[in-house]
């Protein structure tokens, strides 16, 4: 449980100064509001993260390959996959309170600070980029024997690109919830990129 905490707290409590902020200029209830398709949304957008991040994990981290330990080494910082199946509850309501706040803080409070300085065509583009870069130090943390691990900032730089342009598409941040949500869910509990044993 460390490891959700470490991870997911600073993120909740920025989020929750951008939420406060985007209440105020009444942004908030915009970004969030579900309508009608939002799920379909968020569905399909997990479900063309997924493969393309299991293609990435085929072609670039084969089961036979040095690299593999990149993802031994991020998956055992999620743990036990088994302890992870006992309190399947418990990790859902983290997965759904990290996305929520993650896209509350990327996608929404730092795209509009982005907008604001670069134009709103590629707010959302750099707002990418800055939460790419705010996994770069995981590459020294995962680091193993086949060198520095970059699986996180690849893996932050593409969700966040997809993420980050249906939040400006759609004008709001649900559906991006949603499938950041779905896409969490379904590499860490329904069908991980590594198994203990693969």
């Amino acid at each position: 449980m460390s490891f959700w905490f470490i991870m997911g707290g600073p993120t909740v409590v920025l989020a929750a100064l951008g939420a406060w902020r985007a209440a105020r200029s009444e942004q908030l209830r915009e970004w969030i509001t579900p309508k009608w398709g939002d799920f379909t949304r968020g569905f399909v957008a997990a479900a063309l993260l997924f493969g393309v991040a299991a293609l990435f994990t085929k072609v670039m981290v084969p089961a036979d390959s040095p690299r593999k330990v990149w993802l031994i080494s991020l998956y055992g910082q999620l743990g036990d996959p088994k302890v992870l199946e006992a309190h399947a509850l418990l990790v859902a309501g983290m997965i759904v309170v990290i996305a929520t706040a993650e896209e509350l803080l990327w996608r929404g409070h730092v795209t509009a600070l982005c907008s604001e300085r670069f134009g709103s065509r590629t707010g959302w583009v750099w707002a990418a980029v800055f939460y790419a870069l705010a996994h770069v130090p995981t590459m020294w943390s995962l680091k193993a024997d086949s060198g520095l691990n970059p699986i996180l900032p690849l893996a932050a730089l593409g969700a966040g690109l997809l993420w980050g342009a249906m939040a400006r598409f759609f004008g709001r941040l649900a559906p991006g919830i949603l499938a950041h949500a779905l896409f969490d869910w379904c590499v860490i509990m329904m069908f991980p990129l590594w198994q203990p044993g693969a």
